[in-house]
């Protein structure tokens, strides 16, 4: 009898401890709720939001980061102050956030407070213009000279024998602007020496100071044939100033970025041609280098878009892109 009980008794207690052990694992926190994904601080830091192809592409960047639950970003306007920029990049550093996106103003300006991002031990990734050299940074951009150039070598047969041209650039020392410049000079004026340039001014990428300039221009001379801007904001400037005079219906218009405004104006006639930069596209790569850049599947990362010419024959099928990415509404 005793035998028996020790038995039950024996049976009870194993079974005890196996409902035990079986109901200890779910009281465990599961290894993925307690080791949830890292979220990463990425801070873009934009030239200047006045610029319409700055802030296309700030709210872009703002639209791709939502695609990453890992990352929470932070937009900056640095107002087209190197000051401002230079600033709003070391207060990055001290507020430890884990990337920085620099759309430099001027670049060089930059240059040495990226090498601080890195030395800080920060990801940096510099874009629209990438500064180049710094060991240890990303970039993701364009190709400036050929942005140009896809705008430089239809000119070659379009504008007139003898012409007479202005040209609008972007800030000195800025990596777009001093390419597209140097683009011009060799795929279009160095084989036009018949083409004579009657004014040529920085206009910071500004459609305000576009429109000084072309006033001024347009006063000084009996005929601008061609207006040769190296992006779409000064191209628009320059056209607002002549668009209610007939004597200039005929006047060529080039530019650089594809924004709205730019394709509407081909679209209309009164603007020629542009090359698309694609806000959208260059987002999608900077979101996606960094998300590669923060959970260590690469170490740097650089890359370009495409340099696509937009013509009054295609230009509808690039309003349907902008549409599509709800750039156009």
């Amino acid at each position: 009898m005793k035998k028996k009980l020790l038995s039950v008794v024996s049976v009870l207690l194993m079974v005890a401890l196996l409902a035990g052990c079986s109901s200890s694992k779910p009281t465990t926190p599961a290894q993925s709720d307690s080791s949830s994904e890292k979220t990463y601080k990425v801070a873009y830091i934009a030239r200047a939001q006045s610029d319409s192809f700055a802030a296309w592409l700030a709210n872009a960047v703002r639209d791709e980061a939502k695609k990453y639950p890992n990352i929470t970003l932070e937009v900056f306007d640095g107002q087209a102050n190197d000051d401002k920029e230079n600033s709003m990049i070391e207060n990055a550093i001290t507020n430890k956030f884990d990337l920085v996106i620099v759309q430099p103003n001027s670049g060089e300006s930059q240059r040495p407070y990226v090498e601080k991002v890195v030395k800080a031990g920060i990801f940096a990734i510099t874009t629209n213009a990438r500064i180049s050299g710094i060991e240890g940074a990303s970039s993701v951009d364009a190709q400036p000279y050929e942005q140009a150039a896809v705008n430089a070598r239809a000119a070659l047969t379009q504008i007139p024998q003898d012409a007479k041209v202005v040209v609008l650039k972007g800030p000195s020392g800025n990596f777009h602007a001093d390419e597209r410049r140097a683009s011009w000079q060799k795929e279009f004026f160095d084989k036009r020496p018949d083409v004579k340039i009657v004014g040529e001014q920085i206009a910071n990428w500004n459609k305000d100071e576009a429109m000084k300039y072309m006033e001024d221009w347009v006063q000084a001379n009996d005929k601008i044939d061609a207006v040769i801007a190296m992006n779409d904001n000064m191209a628009a400037g320059a056209l607002e100033v002549v668009k209610d005079n007939p004597k200039y219906t005929k006047m060529f218009a080039y530019g650089v970025d594809g924004t709205a405004e730019a394709l509407f104006l081909i679209k209309e006639g009164k603007m020629t041609s542009t090359c698309l930069q694609n806000a959208n596209e260059l987002a999608e790569k900077m979101l996606d280098a960094s998300n590669k850049l923060l959970t260590g599947a690469e170490k740097e990362i650089n890359t370009d878009i495409g340099n696509p010419l937009v013509t009054k024959e295609n230009v509808d099928e690039y309003i349907e892109i902008l549409k599509k990415s709800g750039t156009i509404k």
